[in-house]
């Protein structure tokens, strides 16, 4: 698993962008702490474990529908993303930067996904 994660540059970019999530949370207020908090924290962080859980499968289907997944998570995250904006929570440049980063990832894994079903 450590070499894929070596030369996987979605897996890379994606966990980079959780860490940045994760320390612009920490300043959520904490009567979000199991709400909007909570919530973002799983969609990020289940963007990274789709993938990785993909890459330990030996079914070129099994992986895709697991990057699948990952790619909902992200589209999921993005929104809250959005959402933790608009209700002040994320600053709009912090927010730029996510949106940023994600739709980058969400580029790249899109391409991945369809690679992979096409049969190439």
């Amino acid at each position: 698993m450590q070499s894929v994660w070596k030369e996987n540059i979605i897996l890379r970019k994606a966990s980079s962008l959780a860490h940045l999530v994760y320390q612009i949370i920490k300043t959520f207020p904490t009567s979000e702490r199991f709400g909007l908090t909570s919530q973002l924290n799983r969609a990020i962080v289940s963007v990274i474990l789709n993938m990785i859980e993909g890459y330990s499968r030996f079914s070129r289907t099994e992986h895709a529908r697991f990057l699948e997944m990952s790619f909902a998570s992200l589209k999921e995250s993005q929104y809250l993303i959005e959402f933790c904006t608009e209700e002040g929570f994320i600053k709009e440049d912090n927010s730029r930067e996510l949106l940023s980063q994600s739709e980058e990832i969400s580029r790249m894994l899109y391409a991945k996904i369809m690679t992979m079903r096409i049969g190439r």
